[in-house]
């Protein structure tokens, strides 16, 4: 089986030649902080969408969607013709790729979650068996507090064990 689709291989190409051409022959100030992170062709290649964010804080995005996705995308699409070997190049559709505020915005929520859960109000419910977590963790180890050794017949020591040792199953 192959490793990348047809399809992953070609949008990883036209991601690195995108990112050269707006590096070198794009010259507009307002795409300079503009990051693409991925781009996804369709099967036919007859389209092609390009995720891209922008720093700081993805100010200004939806004008830049407005660039990529005006005039630049036919410049664009012209110079990827002369820089790929491809039968058709696919029609370029700019897309903001707001993943990256949403794991930010993840990332502060669980944050304040667990900083308000250090006063000591959900562990000490948890401790005493009160909160859901702790009906659904088993309890492990001795409950008077502390770690207890496995007793004699866990260990297998003393204990007559119906299996054989050696597998011969006689008697």
């Amino acid at each position: 089986m192959k490793e990348f689709e047809r399809t992953e291989r070609i949008g990883a190409e036209l991601r690195r030649e995108l990112v050269a051409i707006l590096r070198d022959e794009v010259r507009d100030p307002r795409l300079q902080r503009v990051t693409l992170q991925e781009v996804r062709v369709n099967r036919d290649l007859s389209w092609a969408k390009v995720y891209f964010t922008c720093f700081p804080l993805d100010e200004g995005s939806q004008e830049q969607a407005r660039l990529l996705n005006g005039k630049l995308a036919g410049f664009l699409r012209a110079q990827l013709a002369r820089r790929l070997r491809l039968r058709t190049i696919p029609q370029l559709h700019f897309e903001h790729d707001e993943s990256i505020s949403r794991g930010e915005h993840l990332t502060q929520l669980i944050d304040e979650a667990l900083a308000s859960g250090q006063g000591g109000g959900a562990t000490a419910d948890a401790a005493e068996g009160a909160g859901p977590v702790a009906a659904m963790t088993p309890a492990v180890g001795n409950p008077a507090g502390g770690d207890s050794e496995p007793s004699r017949d866990e260990r297998g020591i003393g204990g007559r064990s119906s299996a054989p040792i050696d597998g011969a199953g006689g008697g």
